[in-house]
């Protein structure tokens, strides 16, 4: 199997200090940010930032925090995941993530989404009933960016374009873009026709469900005549030196906001038996590096993927025990990974 990629993705959740206490949303930006540098020194690939605007979350600029991030590291790339596209401007985005490409020297990626909360979409004055035409729309103008020439451009949601050209440019002429999906076919053909690569949220159930996905891209792509890239996937989890003590550390702060959550979506609360049948047989990767490490290579060898991004914050765990998840993961899962698909 060629090289995989190994990404951490976070919302910014808000932490609690050791002593159990909320830290502030000011804090926990600056605790990503260690995080990330930690990342960069021990291996990660990729650290991914997902925008929301929410109280239980930190990020809502994730390019924001990227920028200072990139003045940080020197090597780990730098991504969104996802940048909410319907609610924001093409234009704006492409620019924004240009610049975190400058100060990275070629690190940013985007990875582009319709977002799974919608609460960006009343903040920035959206009609939700838009939702699929302001997608739709502002992806085929972000992909016209991506050519890096002056765009002539005419939709109905944003103002048209005659012949602009958008400025920074980046460096290599190249902006690294991803569309995550959570699961819609209808996504992972629009995908393939823009032949961009596909990053599935793949956040609970077997991962061999999102298979169907993965082929079906393939064979869009084929018949669109684009690129069908490595596909990306990524699912929560936690790291810590025991089975136990990942799943006690873990299961408090996810137990929190799964039922906040869930409750809005007409959920019934979580579970502990639920959650534990999720760690064995679904989508969470909760445990020791060797535990984690086996799971992981499971699901890249059944869906034949070339990145895995752990979400690595879940609400509240503690500042130290997700630097411990961090180093974990970087340092332990990722060799066993590599060494258990080799093999």
């Amino acid at each position: 199997m060629s090289e995989l990629d190994f990404g951490l993705d976070t919302f910014g959740d808000v932490p609690v200090d050791d002593s159990g206490a909320p830290v502030s949303h000011a804090r926990a930006i600056r605790q990503v940010v260690d995080e990330a540098v930690l990342a960069d020194g021990i291996g990660v690939d990729v650290v991914a930032l997902g925008e929301h605007h929410r109280p239980e979350y930190s990020i809502s600029t994730p390019e924001t925090v990227l920028a200072g991030i990139a003045t940080r590291t020197e090597r780990i790339r730098l991504s969104s995941g996802v940048t909410v596209l319907s609610s924001d401007d093409p234009v704006r985005v492409f620019q924004r993530f240009a610049t975190v490409d400058a100060l990275s020297g070629g690190r940013a990626e985007v990875i582009l989404g319709r977002g799974s909360f919608t609460e960006s979409f009343p903040l920035f004055g959206y009609d939700l009933a838009d939702y699929d035409k302001l997608f739709e729309e502002k992806i085929d103008l972000f992909v016209r960016l991506l050519d890096e020439k002056p765009v002539t451009w005419k939709g109905s949601m944003r103002p048209s374009l005659d012949d602009i050209e958008v400025f920074p440019p980046t460096e290599s002429g190249h902006l690294t873009t991803w569309v995550g999906v959570g699961g819609s076919p209808q996504s992972v053909v629009r995908t393939a026709h823009y032949g961009l690569p596909l990053m599935l949220a793949v956040i609970g159930g077997t991962p061999e469900r999102f298979a169907g996905h993965i082929d079906l891209y393939r064979r869009a792509a084929a018949q669109f005549g684009t690129t069908a890239h490595p596909v990306g996937m990524h699912s929560p989890g936690f790291v810590a030196d025991t089975d136990e003590e990942a799943r006690e550390a873990h299961w408090p702060g996810y137990k929190v906001i799964r039922d906040r959550i869930g409750a809005l979506r007409g959920w019934p609360p979580i579970r502990r038996k639920e959650y534990e049948a999720e760690i064995e047989h679904g989508s969470l990767y909760i445990g020791s590096p060797e535990t984690v490490a086996r799971k992981i290579a499971r699901a890249v060898d059944e869906l034949g993927v070339g990145r895995f991004d752990l979400i690595y914050t879940a609400g509240t765990q503690s500042v130290s025990a997700r630097m411990r998840s961090v180093e974990l993961y970087g340092t332990k899962v990722i060799p066993m990974v590599r060494d258990l698909v080799a093999g």
